[in-house]
């Protein structure tokens, strides 16, 4: 009989470090989470690694975590990574076909063409994800599998990390006793995990606002069409309040989480905090208004960010399925309403979607991605090992990304 599948991912964000263990049985192919471990991330800063020995002490207070409670051992992981490094290139690659019939071979060839976007010299190439094909004169092609033409032709996006910071975050892991089998950029897996395949046919953007970036991913007719990483997240709001309030760091941490919130006209113009009554270093007393003020002022800066980047595509206000936000930063009160009217889209949460067991812990914004990890495994049928592949070009895991593709525009 054939045994269960043990996954687990592992997203190394710069606030915390999240490690999901989880089985597929051979008869249902949802995920059933069954173990869950995070730490605090101090040895990271913008996706960079600043102190190999705190990452490696916090994935493995992370990972021995989520084996205790699942009762099984990890020994290989998909890794996620995130912040201002990831950058995309649009790219278009061009293969003849002599006009036979077009296999799997020559999609593979033409992705393969599609690799030679010029990218930055430290610039390693993550995934490389097709928009649409043409075939001759016939362009806007999901799946040109089986039809018949002299040139083929693929619009793609070619996803790329900076080279050194992804060798510190997989010589990490590596010193934790783990092996990497992918590293997945972390816009895609909180997609994955947040997002269904009608608001992906409809055009819809998710946006994912971590600590210290907000990354998002824009889908039409069920294809990747942009992507961008910004750099600003939730540390810059609390560095905003520490600054604007005249506090220590660590006290503007406690008043945006405890006292925060997008919505400056509810709260009273007399009310004021305390910040004895928080920190032992802070002894004067602020506004809660003018708190709200600093908040709102950086998280609609975020959106308006955001809606220039849908501007460039020609997306702006246009996106039938709207907005779906994940990430820890999007739970303050007000952020809904907020991004509603920057970006005039519908907007909405994004929950972990696709997935069973311990729901009741990882029903929450702040899993997209470590959850999106999770379904980016199971979803490809051969992850490649970071032992064979290194950071040399190597496209096993393109040619994965192409056959997942085309399986999901199957009915």
């Amino acid at each position: 009989m054939a045994r269960e599948q043990v996954i687990a991912s592992l997203d190394i964000g710069n606030s915390k470090i999240r490690c999901i263990i989880a089985v597929v049985s051979p008869e249902r192919r949802e995920p059933h989470i069954v173990g869950i471990g995070f730490s605090p991330s101090l040895g990271l800063r913008d996706g960079m690694v600043s102190s190999i020995e705190e990452v490696v002490s916090n994935i493995t207070s992370a990972v021995e975590d989520a084996e205790m409670m699942s009762g099984l051992s990890v020994h290989h992981i998909f890794l996620g990574t995130s912040g201002s490094h990831l950058e995309s290139t649009p790219s278009r690659g061009v293969v003849a076909t002599s006009g036979h019939e077009i296999t799997e071979e020559d999609m593979q060839r033409v992705i393969e063409a599609a690799q030679n976007a010029p990218i930055g010299r430290n610039a390693h190439v993550l995934r490389i994800i097709p928009k649409d094909f043409s075939v001759d004169d016939q362009s806007g092609i999901q799946s040109p599998l089986g039809m018949s033409g002299i040139r083929l032709e693929v619009d793609a996006h070619v996803l790329t990390g900076n080279v050194s910071i992804l060798k510190n975050l997989e010589r990490s892991v590596h010193q934790a006793a783990i092996d990497v089998d992918d590293i997945i950029p972390a816009p895609l897996a909180a997609a994955e995990a947040v997002l269904s395949r009608r608001q992906k046919e409809l055009g819809v953007v998710s946006i994912d606002i971590g600590s210290s970036s907000t990354s998002i991913a824009v889908y039409e007719e069920g294809a990747l069409i942009h992507t961008a990483v910004i750099p600003i997240g939730g540390q810059s709001v609390t560095k905003d309040i520490a600054i604007g309030l005249r506090s220590s760091i660590d006290a503007a941490e406690k008043l945006k989480i405890e006292y925060g919130t997008n919505i400056v006209n509810e709260v009273p113009e007399n009310e004021e905090i305390d910040l004895e009554k928080i920190s032992k270093i802070d002894s004067h007393t602020i506004s809660r208004k003018h708190l709200a003020e600093i908040i709102q002022a950086r998280y609609y800066e975020i959106f308006l960010l955001i809606k220039e980047e849908l501007k460039l595509i020609g997306r702006d206000g246009i996106l039938p399925g709207g907005a779906t936000l994940s990430g820890a930063a999007i739970k303050m009160p007000g952020c809904l309403e907020l991004a509603r009217e920057v970006l005039a889209l519908p907007v909405q949460i994004g929950f972990p979607q696709g997935i069973q067991g311990m729901i009741d812990q990882i029903d929450d914004p702040s899993y997209a991605t470590a959850i999106g990890l999770i379904l980016w495994g199971l979803h490809n049928d051969s992850p490649k090992s970071s032992h064979s592949s290194g950071f040399s070009v190597d496209f096993s895991g393109v040619f994965d990304s192409i056959k997942t593709f085309l399986k999901k525009l199957l009915p």
